[in-house]
């Protein structure tokens, strides 16, 4: 009977399943090692912490596949606190009566917890699970655009012409991205939805980022709006000052949280 091994070296060798494989699960592991599934979690989520991989239900997968390739359900475990903070603070700014654009970020959903007491609002959202948070409310008109849907980011994407871009009066939309840089402003990673988000940007009066620290500072594939386009940034306190600065500096607002 082989002997079992030291935590240390579990962990290591669910790392490198985890580089081999692209997912892990609880289950599995817990028969290769010969250990409970209880130790398992608890190795994975120390893992987690450490910033390894990301726990999905039953399993985790590895941080360094990115979170362009991770599907929503994944995504929302991440950076958990700081998203909720954002979402508050930027549902603050929504008044009510307002038509407002949601994009398909899982901050966004968490903005739209926190605007089920609004009223009389219209929101226009590319997010699926966003507008199903939205339909909680009946004082709350949602509107998703026709097209074809991304399945792992459950979002509407493509080319989209509606009258609505052009007559609507839509007077705040909220867009997060991968990254937020000063050189190429909010970008994102599929070209479909940055198509889109253009779209939706062009068509509201103000236009809220809504990013962690984490985004500050990276660029993803497409851009989606500059600089000069965005008129305030909401993100967490663990910001670096100096990019902080920068966005003030070029009269963008920033709301630290």
């Amino acid at each position: 009977m082989p002997r079992k091994l030291f935590r240390q070296e579990r962990l290591d060798s669910i790392i490198r399943q985890l580089r081999e494989t692209g997912y892990v699960s609880v289950a599995e592991l817990s028969e290769i090692f010969g250990v409970s599934a209880v130790t398992i979690r608890s190795d994975l989520d120390l893992l987690e912490r450490t910033g390894y991989l990301l726990r999905t239900h039953g399993g985790a997968v590895p941080i360094n596949l990115g979170e362009s390739v991770l599907s929503f359900a994944v995504r929302q475990r991440t950076h958990v606190q700081s998203k909720e903070r954002i979402g508050a603070a930027a549902a603050k700014f929504v008044s009510d009566g307002e038509a407002i654009v949601l994009d398909a970020s899982t901050t966004a959903w968490h903005m739209a917890r926190f605007l089920l007491s609004h009223h009389d609002l219209t929101v226009l959202t590319t997010g699926l699970y966003v507008a199903l948070e939205l339909l909680r409310s009946p004082s709350i008109s949602v509107l998703i655009p026709g097209g074809p849907v991304w399945r792992e980011a459950a979002a509407v994407v493509g080319s989209w012409e509606n009258s609505i871009l052009q007559e609507g009066n839509l007077q705040k939309g909220f867009f997060s991205g991968r990254g937020l840089s000063l050189e190429e402003g909010l970008t994102d990673a599929n070209q479909d939805e940055v198509a889109l988000k253009r779209k939706l940007i062009a068509a509201v009066r103000e236009v809220n980022v809504l990013v962690d620290a984490s985004k500050l500072g990276k660029v993803a594939f497409a851009s989606c709006a500059s600089l000069e386009e965005i008129d305030r940034v909401f993100t967490n306190r663990e910001a670096p000052e100096d990019f902080v600065s920068a966005l003030r500096n070029k009269g963008i607002e920033v709301i630290l949280v």
